[in-house]
């Protein structure tokens, strides 16, 4: 990788300078997907530190890289994520980053990452000269959400229950975290995202969501995406693989496609910042898999999404 993807960042408590690597997953562009700092080597930072480091570079998350588990595993890694504001239990475009950065310093092959949402597999792969990541989600669950609570989130989006598509009932999902699922029945309506942060923010943490996942279906395996992030300082993701595992789970859940499927989910268009996941099922797996690419890119060149 090259220089331009490095920098030092300075923890407050003075153990002096960290290097942080830079990536963007979900694009083989720097000018699309969702910007990551990587940390290889987080042994000596504090949890308070952490959370410094991830302010100061300013992405949605940053991902902090420690020993596994088994000492004598050396492709086994321990990984937490920090946002600019606090700890996240789990986040796939930072898993992705992290696995395609490791990918390049120890070789392509099988990597385990112990989270605090359980463990999670990841497997780099070269395709056409890029690096793909694919990462296998913790078991994950869908369950109805209250309609109370679903009102909430549309007057906070400033949506009308009537622009929702009946075909894709609201959900709370997870696969590590906890996401709410709305599905837009236009493009138009998914497009037009201005909602009220605050509001939206505090339904968000008395949910424990981590973000919204905003839908619109083109095809029958094609989606765009939309995932407004109040609880991590931003306001939207442009690429969240943590979501897409989770919307695997409910597309499967509700039959909305084959138990062996590939879905194509299309985010970050609207903010400038095109993004691909891909969401594999797998018949008698109920885990999901989601790949992507990453790349390195200049410092700053994806900050704040």
């Amino acid at each position: 990788m090259s220089d331009s993807g490095r920098t030092t960042a300075t923890a407050p408590s003075g153990h002096g300078a960290t290097e942080v690597l830079h990536y963007t997953a979900f694009s083989t562009s720097p000018a699309g997907g969702n910007g990551a700092g990587v940390i290889l080597d987080a042994s000596a930072l504090g949890d308070d530190e952490m959370v410094a480091i991830a302010a100061g570079l300013g992405y949605s998350e940053s991902a902090f890289v420690t020993p596994g588990p088994d000492a004598d595993d050396e492709r086994s890694f321990t990984l937490r994520f920090f946002s600019p504001r606090a700890e996240v239990g789990f986040c796939g475009h930072a898993t992705v980053a992290t696995a395609v950065a490791l990918g390049e310093h120890r070789g392509t092959g099988d990597f385990g990452f112990h989270t605090s949402a359980g463990h999670v597999p990841v497997t780099v792969r070269e395709d056409d000269g890029v690096l793909k990541a694919t990462l296998t989600s913790v078991e994950p669950r869908v369950h109805d959400a209250a309609p109370a609570d679903v009102a909430e989130a549309l007057a906070a989006l400033g949506w009308q229950a009537s622009e929702l598509d009946d075909a894709l009932p609201p959900r709370i999902a997870f696969a590590g975290v906890r996401h709410l699922v709305l599905a837009a029945a236009t493009r138009e309506r998914l497009a037009a995202l201005d909602y009220d942060f605050d509001r939206l923010l505090r339904l968000m943490e008395r949910l424990d969501l981590t973000t919204v996942q905003l839908v619109w279906r083109q095809a029958p395996t094609i989606f765009h995406v939309r995932d407004p992030f109040p609880v991590g300082g931003v306001v939207e993701d442009a690429a969240t693989g943590a979501a897409a595992a989770a919307f695997g789970a409910y597309a499967r859940d509700l039959a909305l496609v084959p138990e062996d499927a590939t879905l194509t989910l299309h985010q970050g268009y609207d903010m400038g910042r095109p993004s691909l996941l891909e969401v594999g099922l797998r018949p008698g797996d109920r885990r999901v898999r989601v790949t992507g690419a990453a790349v390195a890119i200049r410092p700053g060149a994806a900050s704040g999404t």
